[in-house]
């Protein structure tokens, strides 16, 4: 996370409640939770928390945080942008009954994702436990979506991946609070309980 630098505030806790958003709608939509009618609205969502983790990874990468930067930064063009206009775009193909698209191309872009995120997973061992287990549990959903569009697995797991996205989700929420607690009233007002390595100077 940024912040250590002079003149710009911490983002961070603003692209993680965005993350929480899409993790929350995407927790409805796999698990059952409402109609596939909410796709463009939740569409609408992701684009907005495409504008917000932007911004979050500008700052981060100005302020040198390079893990938490380039994660934003995908996050807020893959996830976000792309995944909102994606789901849009679907729903009109459905609705006006245009030709259907191969869907597979979206797996293969999933395990571009998929990779690169378990790849840097270990970055986050020097962050805080409640950040460390929102990105483990991140780590188990986007594999289940990326099989899924590829047709390597059926759709029983969907459940599974919304569970995790869910749970991400609190995870997210409540390191955004604490960072946002914590600094303004310079005391830990909400536990952050260091990761699985202590480094000088924690970033993520």
């Amino acid at each position: 996370m940024s912040g250590h630098g002079s003149g710009w505030g911490n983002p961070a806790p603003a692209g993680l409640l965005a993350l929480a958003v899409a993790c929350f709608t995407f927790y409805a939509l796999l698990g059952g939770k409402v109609e596939h009618t909410a796709i463009p609205l939740l569409g609408c969502w992701l684009l907005g928390g495409a504008l917000v983790q932007f911004t979050v990874a500008v700052i981060e990468l100005m302020e040198g945080a390079t893990t938490g930067g380039n994660v934003f930064l995908f996050f807020s063009a893959f996830f976000m942008l792309t995944g909102g206009l994606e789901f849009i775009f679907k729903y009109l193909v459905i609705a006006n009954g245009w030709p259907a698209l191969d869907a597979r191309i979206d797996g293969f872009a999933w395990c571009a994702l998929w990779f690169g995120l378990w790849m840097w997973t270990p970055a986050y061992f020097k962050s805080p436990m409640t950040l460390l287990l929102a990105v483990l549990c991140l780590d188990v959903a986007v594999p289940i979506v990326a099989l899924q569009d590829l047709g390597a697995i059926g759709h029983d797991y969907a459940g599974v991946a919304g569970n995790f996205l869910g749970l991400a989700g609190i995870f997210g929420i409540y390191t955004a609070a604490a960072i946002v607690l914590n600094t303004e009233y310079g005391k830990a007002v909400l536990p952050m309980p260091g990761g699985f390595i202590r480094p000088k100077n924690i970033g993520a």
